[in-house]
């Protein structure tokens, strides 16, 4: 099983994470967004040679889970952060309001049925933790999920946490490297973004009022996420509160979170056996008489 990297955004695995502690701009002594999206090009350049070696080695699968709340950024942190990366090698999932298909099963069926194949990397744009969030906010949405009933909403929490546990801690025995990232944006930045969406005729598009009305539940949600972060934060499956007030920040800090986990994975191009390496020589020879 790997064990994650230290990193000063790592959600502690004791329980003590406070969100209103927790930190939302970039450090003062992080470099502007110039600086930023440079070093972002290196880290994109450097995992696409990672990515690559990753899926020819083929023995670990790489999960990223990205969590957050509205106008984060989390579809163009992937699009960043994954820029260049063989699309071979390479799945993005987005998961919204379950089908009535998905609600016939349990709640980790449908992004189970999406997990990532040895070699390559799967990207979650939210997850199953949507589960412990948006339906713990509003606990109407159970009465949607036909469950065996009776059902204590408190102890249900604890109980998907439980499942949500063990099946990480199932993966990532199984060869799964799991990165989960909480992209935590201010709640001013949140609605500076909201307004320049609606300002923006391009980016009205992007804009719901579903959004701003999720908005007055903000205490709500970060309650939630505090308690699922210090309960599903754990060695084989850490959660990364980055600081998602500036954008070209949270890219390059995403991007050195990955970069430095699959380095810790050292994947490494395949050798042939020598009588493979013979075969490669004859193969070479006969090419070059053709000459």
């Amino acid at each position: 099983m790997y064990l994650p990297i230290d990193h000063p955004y790592r959600v502690p695995f004791d329980g003590s994470f406070l969100i209103a502690e927790s930190q939302r701009a970039k450090p003062a002594d992080a470099p502007g967004d110039k600086g930023c999206r440079k070093r972002l090009g290196g880290l994109a350049k450097e995992l696409r040679e990672l990515q690559r070696r990753l899926y020819a080695e083929n023995r670990w699968a790489v999960l990223l889970v990205f969590q957050a709340m509205d106008a984060a950024g989390k579809d163009g942190t992937v699009r960043a952060v994954m820029s260049g990366v063989n699309p071979a090698g390479c799945q993005v999932f987005a998961f919204k309001k379950p089908s009535p298909e998905e609600l016939d099963h349990d709640f980790l069926w449908r992004t189970a049925k999406r997990l990532p194949e040895r070699g390559r990397m799967g990207i979650f744009n939210r997850s199953y933790y949507e589960e412990v969030l948006v339906v713990r906010v509003h606990p109407k949405i159970l009465q949607y999920q036909q469950l065996p009933g009776p059902i204590d909403p408190e102890a249900l929490w604890e109980e998907r946490f439980e499942s949500i546990r063990d099946h990480e801690r199932h993966l990532a025995a199984n060869g799964t490297v799991i990165l989960k990232f909480f992209l935590n944006v201010s709640k001013e930045e949140q609605r500076q973004r909201f307004l320049a969406r609606i300002e923006d005729h391009e980016k009205n598009w992007k804009f719901s009022a579903a959004d701003v009305r999720e908005r007055g539940h903000w205490d709500d949600y970060m309650r939630a996420y505090q308690e699922l972060l210090n309960a599903t934060s754990r060695p084989w499956a850490p959660w990364y509160a980055i600081p998602a007030d500036s954008k070209a920040y949270l890219r390059m800090a995403v991007a050195k979170v990955i970069v430095a986990s699959l380095r810790g994975l050292d994947p490494q191009y395949p050798t042939l056996p020598p009588e493979e390496t013979v075969k490669l020589e004859e193969a070479r020879q006969g090419l070059l008489a053709e000459e």
